[in-house]
């Protein structure tokens, strides 16, 4: 599964609040669904990702992490 936890640390280390990353132009309907349903369900895309990676300047792995399903 794919987790978008890093980005909640990135935009942590970075000082970047949800309103910020909305007024620098991140759609909050997009960030608000990425947080609900981090870690259950993938709803990002790599538009999403790379707009992410572009505001925050960071490199993927700094945005999402893959975390292998328990079998």
């Amino acid at each position: 599964m794919i987790s978008f936890n890093p980005l909640f640390k990135t935009m942590k280390d970075k000082g970047v609040s949800a309103y910020k990353l909305a007024q620098m132009g991140f759609s909050e309907s997009t960030f608000y669904r990425i947080k609900r349903q981090s870690g259950k369900e993938n709803y990002g895309n790599m538009d999403t990702i790379n707009q992410l990676c572009q505001l925050l300047d960071c490199t993927v792995s700094e945005i999402i992490e893959y975390i292998p399903d328990l079998k």
